[in-house]
């Protein structure tokens, strides 16, 4: 099953790292860690698809990815 990329980077102005999908505008959350960044975005997809099935909104394909690329790329 295809799913959506996941970016994740430090934030110095947040203090946190950030993760967000990039195929759904603004769908974005933040953590301590990557990985914790990781699971609330992961929750923030699922509600952003929700919300778009609920409204009749449009719902983009995820762009492609390699398979073997990592889902977390973090940065510091």
């Amino acid at each position: 099953m295809k799913d959506y990329a996941i970016n994740v980077f430090w934030s110095d102005e947040d203090e946190s790292y950030i993760a967000t999908v990039p195929d759904l505008r603004g769908c974005s959350a933040y953590g301590d860690s990557p990985e914790e960044a990781v699971r609330e975005v992961e929750v923030a997809k699922r509600l952003w698809l929700e919300s778009a099935r609920e409204h009749g909104d449009p719902i983009p394909e995820p762009s492609y990815r390699p398979p073997d690329a990592p889902k977390i790329a973090a940065g510091g």
